[in-house]
């Protein structure tokens, strides 16, 4: 590591510290709490609601589906996170870390449904026919003022086209290493193949993105938490000592006293929000880009993918690593992906590690195949056209650049540039978390009065600056009251 990025390092790694041991521990909790009290814990009330949703065809064809939408999330949620990061998170803050993932997942559901939602309220209908949404349409609403949209949107083209792709890459890297050895020929070659795969992602439109997505994030999900269960089955015995592990180390207060940056609260929440992205503002360019008839189902299509990431995936993860006793303790945050492999290893022999490199490579893709489809939304939004050549040039070499760095600071770069996106998208819900609730309390009006098609009609419940809801789609309107739908 060179003079230049070993001092990075260190600030960002002492920065991250104090936001997330302090300012963004505050906020995420919090706000996960207010709003699934609001909500009415709506992550889990209507989380049936949101699987039946999910397979819900559009008419339009040139917009995305909820499904593809979906995918497009979970592609950027199923990363890396859902295995290094599990693994960075127990070495770094003990099994105990898990704990704090799973909080942020359980209270995260009720803030990627407030976000989504929005997203689906003020987006806006593209020449091409199709639609645009997220926060930097929703910061506008508030604010009166553009340069603030254009503010988070760039925010999120740096988080994701550089701080993500190169942790994703990296990973990629580290994981390769352990099968061809930790040799300059090797992290080249493997930084080519990635570079020669993102160029092949970013210079695809949207609609091949999302038909990419599709395929891959179900099979990558599926493959490796059926690998997962196996090697938990395996050592089914030591399951009960592994949750009183994750539950006693929850609350370490000796390592609090020693310092709070390196806690599993903290380390937990970093991890969490890495993996499922809830309240980051990042889901919502995908939701915002869905034919719907009613703001509320993306909200509640979008707060499944939570619970796919962090509940299920990332759980697996944990368990895969725990459940064999594969030693953990003493390790830096670099031997993360040497950890997996050494858990999957200690089952299926040499295969393990073949399975793990093969698993993270596809991760990796199918994640930042779904990061450009943000940045592209983002880019849209600021120049109303497609990334340049030169743009698009420099995230293949971002990926590049990635495969060779350290993975301490493609951690801590990844961490600080999510924070500011948080920093900046959590009080634009907070601002706007009574308008979110009068939406769903439309749907829930709605499908009480056992309504088939449920359509929404924004002026019906006092929202009147929306660009693609003020008109009724049926000869009668279908939503209910403002005062019916406040009193419900």
């Amino acid at each position: 590591m060179s003079v230049f990025a070993d001092q990075l390092n260190r600030l960002l790694d002492t920065t991250n510290g104090f936001l997330y041991g302090s300012i963004l521990l505050v906020l995420l909790l919090f706000s996960g709490v207010y709003f699934s009290i609001r909500t009415r814990v709506v992550q889990f009330r209507m989380a049936k609601e949101g699987i039946r949703l999910l397979f819900q065809e559009s008419d339009n064809k040139e917009a995305v589906s909820g499904f593809q939408a979906l995918m497009v999330s979970c592609a950027s949620r199923l990363g890396v996170g859902n295995i290094t990061g599990v693994a960075s998170a127990i070495i770094l803050g003990g099994p105990g870390a898990i704990f704090w993932m799973w909080m942020t997942a359980a209270l995260g559901g009720a803030s990627a449904f407030v976000e989504s939602t929005l997203a689906q309220l003020y987006k806006v209908k593209t020449p091409e026919g199709g639609f645009q949404g997220g926060p930097s349409y929703y910061l506008v609403k508030i604010f009166k003022r553009r340069w603030i949209g254009v503010v988070f949107a760039m925010s999120l083209i740096i988080t994701f086209s550089y701080g993500f792709q190169m942790l994703q890459a990296n990973a990629v890297t580290a994981a390769f290493q352990r099968n061809f050895g930790d040799s300059t020929a090797v992290s080249y070659g493997v930084a080519i193949f990635m570079a020669l795969l993102t160029a092949y992602g970013v210079f695809g439109g949207q609609k091949i993105v999302a038909k990419i997505s599709e395929v891959i994030v179900p099979i990558m999900a599926i493959g490796f938490l059926v690998v997962s269960l196996a090697v938990i089955a395996l050592n089914i015995k030591n399951l009960p000592h592994v949750f009183s592990q994750i539950f006693s180390m929850a609350f370490d207060f000796k390592s609090i006293s020693g310092g709070f940056a390196g806690t599993a609260i903290s380390i937990g929440l970093r991890r969490g929000l890495y993996s499922n992205e809830a309240g980051m503002g990042s889901a919502p360019n995908a939701a915002g880009t869905v034919d719907d008839t009613h703001p509320a189902k993306q909200g509640l299509v979008q707060m499944l993918a939570v619970f796919i990431d962090t509940l299920i995936l990332c759980t697996a993860t944990a368990l895969l690593i725990l459940c064999p006793g594969v030693s953990w303790e003493g390790k830096d945050g670099g031997y993360a992906m040497p950890l997996v492999q050494a858990a999957v290893q200690s089952q299926f022999g040499d295969f393990g590690i073949w399975f793990v490199s093969i698993s993270v490579l596809f991760f990796a893709f199918g994640t930042i195949i779904g990061n450009i489809y943000y940045i592209e939304t983002n880019v849209y939004y600021i120049w109303h056209r497609a990334p340049s050549m030169l743009f698009r040039l420099s995230i293949v070499a971002a990926v590049f650049v990635g495969c060779l760095m350290k993975a301490e600071l493609a951690w801590n770069l990844s961490d600080f540039t999510m924070a500011i996106m948080v920093l900046l998208n959590f009080p634009a819900l907070m601002i706007l978390a009574n308008t979110a609730i009068k939406v769903l309390k439309d749907y829930e009006a709605q499908k009480k009065q056992g309504k088939e098609k449920i359509y929404f009609y924004a002026p019906s419940i006092g929202i009147h600056d929306t660009d693609c809801w003020n008109e009724n789609r049926e000869s009668e309107p279908k939503s209910v009251s403002a005062e019916t739908a406040v009193k419900k």
